[in-house]
């Protein structure tokens, strides 16, 4: 049974994130290690409703309410046990998800929600801080075996899996080191990569090959990988960005996509490179977008040592709290949204766009030109007149989303074309029409949360495990809205 006085008796709070002025020197975790009073106290606040709408906000089903309470209680093994039996990586959702179960929590009625993501965290961390994880036991070899492309949330939840029912499994990444966006993505003040190492060593140990600098489509083609596997699923993501063409001085030298920006300093800190082809140092920065990978290119180049960072954001600023007339639980609040970049400067710029970008006589950036503007339905953007203004800028980052997958000879190899949105279409079984090639994650789904990501990796591993003729059972799959239920 739960506490039925938790949420009376405690205030939601969360652990002290590091100053601001030691941890922009470095590139470790910003947030301090929860005490472990202050996570009991917030596992007591859960009050096991009837209903836990919590479990409807969260693609991946987890079932909240027990860990919660197994926290509440001491029982930490078996919380961990509860919270992988639906999550194969609650080390990277509890530190990159948005929390959309929190915004679904019950007790966000009236109250400040539940931390679950900060309690689902330490459940993770008392296990890591016992050494290695553990492989979990697998079925007996199947006899076949699957190619996995991409080595994101969705590929890698994927091939776990299938490892763990039995299936050799390879994963074929074009980096240089597995782990997608997770390694190279996104900076290690938010997500240090030691989490994915131990991961990727669980992974390894259950029978996972993992092949890196391996592009398919050109190292090798995707027929051969059908040729090499009973099933391949693409799991290549969407990244393909979207760019600004038709804004004025877009030729410029100094203007680049922010995955570009973000890669070269994450290579960096991995070691892999002695500086990052691209430096925010000395530079007044402008970033295009006001989403997480904007505030990713906010905190890298405070780290970096910019001399300014200004974030241009078309959308009008959203309100400090909840509108409940307008926007009621327990739908997504729009609200203003401030993470630990936002915290350490920058200045962010709502209803704003940029009207061109300016020259040098070398053909460099050196400012730009920004407007008001008002959107309106359709996405339509409509001047505010008077309100345009000159601000230095030699270093521009387009943080302004993604346009589906990547196309290329892998799609060409097996008759696959992008639909209207740019992703994969699939069928209920998250089979493509090439016989063989499922796809899940944001290939298939678009660019969304890393939690649908492993949720779209897990369902389409019990499709490709039904494919093959699987008598056992894989964790039921999470099955999006748009297809019915067709493989356990």
């Amino acid at each position: 049974m739960p506490d039925p006085t938790g949420f009376l008796k405690y205030g939601r709070q969360l652990p002290l994130l590091r100053p601001v002025p030691e941890r922009v020197t470095d590139w470790r975790d910003v947030y301090q290690r929860a005490d472990p009073q202050l996570i009991h106290e917030q596992a007591s606040r859960c009050m096991n409703c009837g209903v836990p709408y919590c479990h409807n906000g969260c693609p991946l089903g987890n079932l909240i309410p027990d860990w919660n309470d197994l926290v509440r209680t001491g029982e930490w093994a078996r919380a961990a046990d509860t919270l992988h039996a639906t999550n194969n990586f609650p080390e990277v959702t509890g530190r990159l998800c948005p929390a959309p179960c929190e915004a679904a929590c019950v007790l966000g009625i009236g109250d400040d929600p539940v931390t679950i993501k900060q309690v689902e965290v330490e459940i993770i961390n008392h296990v890591t801080d016992d050494g290695p994880l553990p492989p979990f036991p697998v079925a007996p070899p199947s006899g076949h075996s699957v190619g996995v492309v991409g080595s994101g949330p969705a590929g890698l939840a994927a091939a776990q899996q299938l490892a763990r029912a039995g299936h050799a499994v390879t994963v074929y990444e074009r980096g240089d080191a597995p782990g997608g966006l997770l390694r190279y993505g996104i900076p290690d003040f938010k997500f240090e990569k030691h989490h994915i190492d131990r991961r990727l060593a669980q992974m390894s140990a259950e029978g996972v090959t993992f092949v890196t600098g391996c592009e398919v489509g050109v190292d090798v083609s995707l027929a051969d990988l059908r040729q090499r596997h009973d099933a391949v699923v693409l799991a290549c993501g969407a990244l393909d960005p979207r760019d600004v063409p038709d804004t004025p001085g877009r030729e410029l030298s100094g203007i680049h996509q922010a995955m570009e920006y973000l890669e070269g300093a994450n290579k960096v800190v991995a070691g892999t490179l002695d500086a990052p082809p691209i430096t925010a140092a000395g530079r007044h920065v402008i970033v295009v977008g006001g989403g997480d990978t904007a505030a990713d290119c906010l905190g890298t180049a405070h780290r970096q040592g910019a001399v300014s960072v200004q974030l241009v954001e078309v959308a009008p600023l959203p309100p400090p709290q909840r509108d409940a007339s307008r926007n009621p639980w327990p739908t997504w609040p729009i609200m203003l949204r401030s993470g630990s970049a936002h915290e350490e400067g920058g200045e962010r710029n709502y209803g704003c766009a940029i009207r061109r970008f300016i020259g040098d006589e070398q053909g460099r950036l050196r400012a730009v030109e920004l407007v008001d503007v008002v959107l309106g339905p359709g996405f339509t953007l409509t001047e505010v007149e008077g309100t345009d203004r000159e601000i230095p800028a030699d270093l521009a980052l387009l943080a302004i989303g993604f346009a589906g997958t990547q196309p290329g000879p892998h799609l060409e190899q097996a008759e696959l074309t992008r639909n209207r949105r740019g992703t994969l279409d699939t069928d209920a079984g998250w089979q493509t029409s090439a016989p063989g090639v499922f796809v899940a994650g944001d290939a298939r789904r678009g660019p969304s949360l890393i939690v649908w990501a492993i949720a779209e990796g897990r369902s389409a591993a019990a499709a490709v495990h039904q494919y093959l003729g699987g008598g056992g059972r894989l964790p039921a799959p999470i099955t999006p809205s748009s297809a019915p239920l067709t493989a356990h």
